[in-house]
């Protein structure tokens, strides 16, 4: 039955064009927010300028309009939030939730991954915080910080956000976190579904812990397999992975719908895209992903 409230998204980083696997994870939040007669909204999130290329968030745009994946409304570029995320700083500041972390890059390697709340006792709103020392910005977690999760293709999942400790919000070069951005901006574009991959399945839980703080509802998610290289790394743009080629646009759509566990009758191998859309509108159901964290292109029928 379609859900007609429904709002879903794809949020972009402008760090270079979309590659097939950039295509898959929006593919798939594309399908499932037509097959629930849904809004799909597009967000760029362009908030770390050292790594951004010039001219990329036009050509993503651009791709995914060659490959039929039409949103709907404007598209939100998250340079333009950033009063609103030193606001919903204040909003948890004012609740003491945060601190001033000093660490330095080489001690924080030394942890491993987990943050053991050495500085803790620089509650922003407390006077042992030092503003002018160089620092980043962690919401402290509460004892038991337990998520549970029914995601929408990996099933039941259960995270102990004590595992890897306090995040944080706010970087030390003065740039809201992506934990912030994004939970923030799902908030405000009142983002309810959201399909992406899983290689950010580690960051739902800090995104729902941060939505219950700042009094916003967490959508319902689901996590795809992410598509992997041979040698079985995430293709990213920092792994050089090749930009998606505009000339066959029908093929890439074809791999990846293979890669979403579609088994696409061959009589639509001469469809233009938004036939062959329209058949994976009607046929799309996240149950019929693999439950995988990764695949390759050889996955695909």
């Amino acid at each position: 039955m379609a859900v007609s409230s429904y709002i879903g998204r794809f949020a972009p980083s402008p760090t270079g064009p979309l590659h097939k696997g950039s295509l898959l994870a929006a593919l798939a939040s594309f399908l499932d927010a037509q097959a629930n007669g849904g809004q799909w909204l597009l967000r760029i999130d362009d908030l770390d300028p050292p790594r951004e290329v010039p001219g990329a968030a036009d050509r993503i745009l651009r791709q995914l309009d060659e490959h039929g994946l039409h949103w709907d409304g404007p598209v939100l570029y998250q340079s333009t939030r950033l009063p609103a995320y030193k606001e919903a700083l204040q909003q948890l500041s004012r609740a003491s939730l945060l601190y001033a972390c000093y660490c330095n890059r080489a001690r924080l390697r030394t942890l491993g991954g987990s943050y053991d709340g050495k500085c803790q006792i620089h509650n922003l709103n407390s006077s042992t915080a030092i503003p002018d020392k160089p620092h980043a910005i962690r919401i402290q977690l509460p004892e038991q910080s337990t998520i549970d999760l029914e995601d929408l293709i990996q099933g039941s999942l259960r995270f102990d956000l004590s595992k890897t400790g306090d995040f944080i919000l706010w970087r030390r070069d003065q740039l809201p976190a992506y934990q912030l951005a994004c939970s923030l901006d799902d908030g405000h574009q009142g983002i309810n579904h959201i399909i992406r991959g899983s290689d950010l399945l580690d960051s739902t839980p800090r995104q729902i812990h941060l939505l219950n703080c700042l009094a916003l509802k967490p959508p319902q998610y689901g996590h795809i397999p992410v598509l992997s290289n041979a040698e079985g790394q995430k293709l990213s743009k920092q792994n050089h992975a090749p930009e998606l080629s505009s000339d066959d646009t029908v093929s890439n759509l074809f791999d990846c719908l293979g890669l979403l566990g579609f088994s696409v009758p061959s009589e639509l191998n001469n469809s233009s895209n938004q036939q062959l859309l329209n058949w994976a509108v009607e046929h799309w159901q996240p149950g019929n992903v693999p439950v995988l964290s990764r695949v390759t292109e050889s996955d695909s029928p």
